[in-house]
């Protein structure tokens, strides 16, 4: 078992140990979803940086929920991306204006298909905040994900067109039992956040390089072939 999937298995056993914290369908395997999630919303939503971000970019997951419906009820612009990224269309574009349905409703990845407008990383504009789940985190931003790697790629495409750039915010919403207190195993593809909000906290991380572009060395033929828009740039690349 890697270092990673190790302190995975530590958060999910610790939230699925703890009926006051612990959500169906349980944590193993997920970007876990807990009891506080909406608070955690509430603190990351009160922020400055929140305020003043236009665009945002945010994961479809459970525990970030809550966060996309106050983002599309505060009037962002709101890109969420499609689970593993398998459309031709990656992110699905999320407004106010433009929904005739409850912003909760739209906000979910269900919603969001049937009410949002799908698009391309080429339509998109640049980014403000970036908002990720996350499994671990620990106060120098540090984040470990659920394993697939899909919010690496996703950075890695919108830092090559220029959408996402060292301006360009990004936080996370988790329970305080996911923040550990050690150090976190990185690879070069990894990007740290700047921002971890929890039901009773909020933790500013130091500033960290981030990675530039897309590092094709890290991905194998299967997991290229399974992304329209990493095979697309592969098949540009090679002609």
């Amino acid at each position: 078992m890697s270092d990673k999937q190790r302190l995975r298995e530590l958060v999910w056993g610790r939230i699925d140990a703890a009926p006051e914290v612990r959500r169906a369908p349980g944590a193993a395997g997920r970007i876990p979803n807990y009891v506080g999630a909406e608070a955690a919303a509430e603190r990351l939503a009160a922020l400055p940086e929140w305020q003043r971000a236009r665009v945002l970019k945010m994961n479809p997951d459970s525990p970030q929920l809550a966060l996309r419906a106050r983002a599309i009820d505060d009037g962002k612009l709101v890109y969420m991306a499609v689970p593993k990224l398998t459309s031709e269309l990656p992110f699905v574009r999320l407004e106010r204006s433009r929904l005739t349905v409850p912003a909760l409703e739209a906000a979910s990845i269900d919603g969001a298909a049937r009410h949002g407008t799908p698009l391309s990383l080429d339509e998109m504009e640049p980014l403000d905040l970036i908002v990720c789940g996350s499994v671990a985190v620990n106060a120098a931003g540090v984040r470990i994900g659920k394993g697939g790697g899909y919010a690496d790629i996703e950075y890695a495409l919108l830092s090559e067109l220029g959408r996402a750039t060292e301006q360009t915010l990004i936080a996370t919403t988790v329970h305080d039992l996911q923040v550990l207190d050690e150090s976190l195993p990185e690879t070069p593809h990894d990007f740290r956040v700047e921002r971890i909000a929890t039901p009773t906290r909020v933790l500013v991380c130091p500033p960290a390089p981030r990675p530039r572009g897309i590092l094709w060395d890290d991905l194998d033929a299967a997991k290229i072939a399974s992304i329209p828009a990493l095979a697309a740039r592969a098949q540009r690349g090679s002609t």
